[in-house]
């Protein structure tokens, strides 16, 4: 075959399907742009998943109408001043407007704050004249039968709704890093968002996350070797299904990188059940020469020059503010226990006046008053659920009340001061019922002394060299070349954990000791997999994440079980560990170990607010 040269057109819809893979891909292309040029304010709008229209108008600098030409032809840019090593704005390829204008009907209106407006046309590539328009300053960019050059990507495209989640999802990114700037993203094919400016930052992320986020996060603000980690992480018990709710930033740039997701998974793994995620927004910020920014076509991926500073820092960081934070309960435990506790409105069982029934009137401040009907109010029925079946949960035995004391004065004086309180009763032998100065805790016995336990093993575990049994035969495991010389590097971390392993000759070490904890194991696989984890992450945290598994699992057993009944000072002696206990707001698998009610909520319950 010969070799010749592919032309202008194709050059560009090869360079598409690098940066444009989907509707998304274009409007964060346009957005980063908007960006990048000083806008205060950028609308968005579309329509068919943004396959018909995607239009993006900000109020930026503008583009002169001699360098409209230049845009939208390829590898050229405004933004490398001094070099692909220091890049500070969020494109700087000179590759999206081109590869846009490959596969679809591309017009570019701009107009700075002293020249005149112009605008440009492309469509499958072939460039129009620029020619003379009416706007005002900034730039409107349209797009328009997104892929019609290229039919057979939209054999892959999704369905409209997921196509318009994606959009959403890249505009809600960018919005977190830009608080000063107001986005509108609105169309035929969605509900508005609406992201005012603001220059809060905590109050952009509670825009986009949920306004129950601040309640629920804790504040992150680290520095190590001039690498800075700030923002906020959720407390665990405020957790989600999926990881879409963890947005990072490097330099402000927003990324979806494995290294920082591995780290924050990492620094909850004690917290959180496997299958539960934590809600983040972080942002790194370090010199812009120790971050490779350039190694997708997309920027969506970065490459840190020493990534175990980066990964050690989010892990420290994060579990140090977990621990600073004490014990805090997801308010959505209480939000969700309100919930449980109204009722809808319940028919009484004696005749009405008509021979009906009477409705009872949830709004007894509005309910008509009447005369006492004393026959019908203690002898009619009472609805199911009321019954004495239904009640036989609240029947407590011969269990004396925990609280033994005779005043409401000491009641008052031993529940303030403690974030806890003071213990009331046990209920369903299981559950201690607590009075603070301001609310009401119900705390699952087994779930908090489950944790206390597995506190205090990691601890013992943690002070000292792991003990170690040794092998009477060395096992030798076959590995390549590099992940036997990593292992080798940290062989002495290995000790600790009680793993001893030498060289044995090229591509192979020596496994003299393991774990006493974890009893007969595959010594091979284990191997394997820490040689894996030091080649993807430069640590050893599978071993130790064996060696909590084992300890959870000892707590578990350890703990005290359901069904045990507590006297008073027991239950208050838990309490008082729970509250010096980090991270004792949830159990070793991830649930929460205790819920609260504020005073006010159960006045609220009962029509007092």
């Amino acid at each position: 075959m010969t070799i010749r040269h592919l032309t202008e057109t194709m050059i560009n819809q090869i360079a598409a399907g690098e940066v444009i893979e989907r509707p998304a891909s274009v409007v964060k292309e346009l957005v980063e742009n908007a960006v990048d040029a000083g806008a205060t304010r950028v609308e968005i709008a579309t329509a068919g998943g943004g396959l018909s229209l995607i239009r993006v108008g900000d109020d930026g600098s503008g583009i002169p109408a001699d360098e409209l030409e230049l845009a939208v032809s390829r590898h050229c840019t405004s933004k490398l001043a001094n070099g692909i090593d220091d890049i500070r704005t969020l494109g700087f390829r000179g590759e999206a407007l081109p590869s846009i204008g490959a596969v679809s009907r591309l017009s570019i209106r701009s107009r700075t704050a002293t020249g005149e407006a112009a605008e440009i046309s492309i469509e499958g590539g072939r460039v129009s004249a620029v020619r003379p328009a009416g706007a005002n300053r900034g730039t409107a960019v349209e797009v328009r039968d997104l892929f019609f050059a290229t039919p057979a990507r939209l054999k892959f495209m999704k369905g409209e709704r997921a196509e318009s989640s994606a959009i959403s999802d890249v505009v809600r990114r960018i919005a977190i890093a830009f608080p000063a700037v107001r986005f509108t993203l609105s169309g035929s094919d969605r509900s508005t968002l609406d992201f005012a400016a603001t220059d809060d930052r905590l109050k952009r992320i509670a825009q986009v996350m949920g306004a129950e986020f601040p309640d629920n996060s804790i504040a992150i603000d680290a520095v190590r070797e001039g690498v800075r980690l700030d923002g906020h992480v959720s407390i665990p018990s405020f957790s989600r299904a999926n990881a879409l709710q963890q947005y990072v930033y490097v330099n402000g740039r927003p990324v979806r990188d494995r290294l920082i997701a591995s780290a924050i998974r990492g620094a909850f793994a004690d917290t959180l059940a496997r299958d539960r995620h934590a809600v983040a927004a972080l942002f790194v910020t370090l010199d812009p020469a120790l971050v490779d920014v350039n190694v997708h076509p997309a920027k969506a991926d970065v490459r840190f020059r020493d990534p175990g500073l980066v990964r050690g820092l989010i892990v420290g960081a994060i579990r140090e503010a977990l621990a600073g934070a004490g014990i805090r309960p997801a308010s959505t435990g209480a939000s969700a226990m309100m919930g449980a506790f109204r009722s809808g409105p319940t028919s009484y069982g004696h005749p009405g006046p008509a021979g009906g029934h009477r409705s009872y009137n949830p709004n007894f401040r509005s309910a008509a008053s009447g005369p006492f009907d004393a026959a019908h109010s203690f002898h009619r029925p009472l609805d199911a659920g009321f019954g004495e079946e239904s009640q036989a949960a609240f029947d407590t035995g011969p269990l004396d009340s925990a609280d033994m004391r005779a005043t409401a004065e000491d009641i008052a004086q031993d529940a303030s001061g403690l974030r806890l309180g003071a213990a009331r009763a046990q209920v369903h032998e299981n559950y201690i019922v607590a009075q603070t100065g301001d609310s009401l805790v119900i705390v699952d016995q087994h779930a908090a002394h489950e944790r206390l336990v597995y506190e205090a093993l990691k601890n013992a575990l943690n002070s000292r060299p792991m003990p170690a049994q040794l092998l009477l035969l060395p096992t030798i495991v076959d590995l390549p070349e590099d992940d036997a010389e990593r292992l080798c590097l940290h062989a002495d971390t290995l000790r600790r954990f009680g793993l001893g392993i030498e060289r044995f000759g090229p591509g192979a070490v020596a496994v003299r000791e393991t774990p006493a904890m974890l009893g007969e194991t595959n010594i091979e696989q284990l191997v394997r997999d820490l040689a894996d984890e030091l080649a993807d992450n430069d640590t050893v945290d599978t071993l130790k994440q064996r060696l909590d598994a084992i300890a959870a699992t000892m707590a578990c057993h350890g703990s005290v079980r359901s069904g045990r009944r507590l006297l008073p000072d027991e239950m208050n002696a838990l309490l008082r560990q729970m509250e010096s206990t980090p991270g004792s707001g949830t159990c070793n698998h991830g649930r929460p170990t205790y819920i609260e009610l504020k005073l006010t909520d159960i006045e609220r319950l009962f029509g007092r607010r």
